[in-house]
């Protein structure tokens, strides 16, 4: 178990209900300087061939990337969220140079998945300050529910609510797989940098973060957020919701005003003729 506190349960909510948690300026400005030498020096090998294989150990003398995620704090995060022992899915670095007026489409990163609760992470990785003009990632709080084959949606332009990643150095934001995302364009004259890693659970994702907050209301409060994005579909998404928080806490029996417990009453129990 990590030494640093764990996400609390309301933290783990806001997850559910967003399918992302951005952390600020978390990672020290001389790890930041590290990682983008890294890139640009080409420092950080693909390594297609530790697919699958423990995150442990991989970029043992990187003072970069490597040092990031040796820290007690974002090792905690991923303990929270997959487990010890996750598994190394890929990487990816994105470098966007200046006056890059293209943005990406929108898109999640996964193939339509026949797990039903079960979930990966992403780690997105700003090294730098990331003002609105240098573009950044787009992401698209309480999409990553619903099931796309990565560039299905990319017809779409903008959505109510999108929130687009200005950050500071440092920051860290950790996406559920299924989370609708766009590069933006970059409009400064700097190089833009960001890296993306993804992680795979080797365990049940069952009440891994600090539970001492488990019956806080706010959790309430955060489950049941509107996006407003889809519209009447509201009550679809606290349902899906209501699911997952079920399956992160093995109570099955977990509800909120009623939205489940009606459409599962199923009775069994005969009268009898009299």
């Amino acid at each position: 178990m990590p030494k640093t506190p764990l996400l609390s349960s309301v933290q783990m909510a806001h997850f559910v209900a967003d399918g992302f948690l951005r952390f600020d300026g978390l990672i020290p400005d001389a790890i930041n300087r590290e990682a983008m030498r890294e890139i640009d020096e080409k420092l950080i090998p693909t390594h297609y061939e530790r697919q699958g294989q423990p995150l442990a150990g991989l970029w043992p003398e990187s003072q970069g990337f490597g040092a990031l995620f040796r820290m007690p704090e974002v090792q905690a995060i991923i303990h929270s969220l997959v487990g010890p022992d996750s598994l190394y899915d890929h990487h990816a670095f994105h470098r966007v140079g200046p006056r890059h007026v293209e943005g990406q489409t929108w898109h999640a990163d996964a193939i339509i998945d026949t797990r039903e609760y079960a979930f990966d992470i992403q780690l997105f990785y700003y090294p730098h300050d990331t003002p609105r003009e240098m573009g950044g990632t787009m992401f698209l709080p309480g999409s990553h529910l619903r099931r796309v084959h990565e560039s299905d949606i990319g017809c779409y332009q903008n959505f109510v609510g999108q929130v687009p990643m200005v950050c500071k150095a440092g920051t860290l934001a950790i996406g559920h797989h299924g989370i609708w995302h766009c590069a933006q364009p970059n409009r400064t004259e700097d190089m833009r940098y960001m890296f993306k890693l993804r992680l795979n659970p080797t365990v049940r994702q069952l009440l891994l973060w600090d539970t001492d907050d488990l019956n806080d209301p706010e959790i309430d409060k955060a489950l049941f957020r509107n996006h407003t994005w889809y519209g009447n579909e509201d009550r679809l998404e606290y349902a899906q919701r209501i699911k997952f928080w079920r399956f992160l806490t093995g109570n099955e029996h977990f509800d909120s005003n009623y939205w489940l417990t009606r459409i599962e009453n199923n009775p069994e129990r005969v009268l009898a003729r009299v």
